[in-house]
């Protein structure tokens, strides 16, 4: 995923629950249309989670924003027409709907690489879980290693026995919130 030539990446609105049928239904007019040059991609951001249910551990993915879709584009009356005017999608990111693409650090955030963001070196083998950690629910955390390193979050939740947390974070003007491990975050001091 680039910024490809002055492309920029755009977050579109849509009804909940519909982010993959929206994703499909843009990417099939844009075959359609021949706008490949155009509309370079759409993606539904995910994490993967693990869950139990039933005494049963396995892995779910979850969309990282509920009812958003990123897409990268040139924008252009034909392009904002076509993602604009898709079933499932209510408008794009922005003041009364003016699009606004994404910064270059939101989309570090996303692990999104950028022109202006060159690649980074491969990420090192991951720790080894920490046993305990020095945060309560309501301290400011730092996200010191993942796809969201560099934000800051709330905790919500922790997890002691799975050496995780779960933290509120502040992302495209709403509140997301995401499970880390111990060893991907710091306490903040105030």
């Amino acid at each position: 995923m680039s910024d490809s030539n002055g492309a920029k990446w755009y977050v579109a609105h849509t009804y909940s629950g519909y982010e993959n049928k929206v994703k499909a239904n843009i990417e099939a007019t844009v075959q359609s249309r021949n706008m490949e040059d155009v509309i370079l991609e759409v993606v539904v951001p995910m994490y993967d989670v693990e869950e139990t249910k039933n005494g049963e551990r396995k892995v779910v993915s979850k969309k990282i924003f509920p009812s958003y879709v990123l897409v990268n584009m040139y924008m252009t009356d034909e392009s904002w027409y076509v993602v604009r005017n898709t079933r499932g999608v209510t408008g794009f990111v922005g003041p009364a709907s003016k699009p606004v693409p994404l910064t270059d650090r939101e989309l570090a955030g996303l692990g999104i690489k950028t022109a202006a963001a060159p690649a980074e070196a491969p990420e090192p083998e991951p720790k080894a879980p920490v046993p305990t950690i020095d945060v309560k629910v309501g301290d400011r955390i730092e996200i010191t290693d993942g796809s969201f390193s560099g934000n800051e979050g709330t905790v919500e939740e922790i997890n002691m026995g799975g050496h995780k947390i779960k933290a509120s974070i502040y992302m495209f003007n709403t509140q997301t919130l995401i499970e880390l491990d111990f060893s991907q975050i710091k306490k903040i001091e105030l």
